[in-house]
């Protein structure tokens, strides 16, 4: 009868892992379908405020609202590529995710200057001014710091990656 019941079991198991593994290439390709709708999606958004910020020559804050719509596209493919290559492996690879956290840190930095650089212009200094560019330094700090350890951690990953298949 142990027999019996664990053969049953290993079945059923077996069955459950089937089932599980295609809802889980389902739901990959259902989030690259979407992610892929959001790149193409944030690229013409991309593309518009580049060409309003061609045609308002000398405004900065139009270039990098540009430049973060770019970035925010890139760090869509780049989780799009994440996806990609998690379904093709079966394993989750972290390089990827760091990336796209170095590049949303990069964006806020863009974001965090361009609002303390309009909070400094004459006539608009205040002491709520003032508390907002201490916050936003201290702010620029972490972010310095948090892209600093990504970077080394991509740098460290990819070298030991470089000795894994050199042995």
């Amino acid at each position: 009868m142990g027999e019996g019941t664990s053969n049953r079991t290993t079945k059923s198991g077996q069955l459950a892992d089937l089932a599980f593994q295609h809802i889980e290439t389902l739901a990959y390709v259902v989030l690259g379908l979407l992610l892929a709708i959001a790149a193409l999606i944030g690229i013409a958004d991309a593309g518009v405020s580049l060409l309003k910020a061609a045609q308002s020559f000398g405004n900065a804050e139009a270039l990098v609202i540009a430049i973060d719509g770019l970035l925010f596209v890139l760090m869509v493919v780049e989780i799009l590529h994440t996806v990609r290559a998690s379904f093709r492996s079966g394993t989750l690879v972290c390089e990827p995710f760091l990336i796209v956290g170095l590049i949303a840190s990069i964006r806020r930095v863009l974001v965090i200057t361009l609002e303390s650089s309009q909070v400094n212009q004459p006539g608009k200094w205040s002491p709520d001014s003032e508390a907002i560019l201490h916050s936003t330094m201290l702010e620029l700090a972490v972010l310095g710091g948090l892209i600093f350890i990504m970077v080394a951690s991509i740098y460290l990953l990819r070298r030991s990656h470089r000795k894994d298949v050199a042995t």
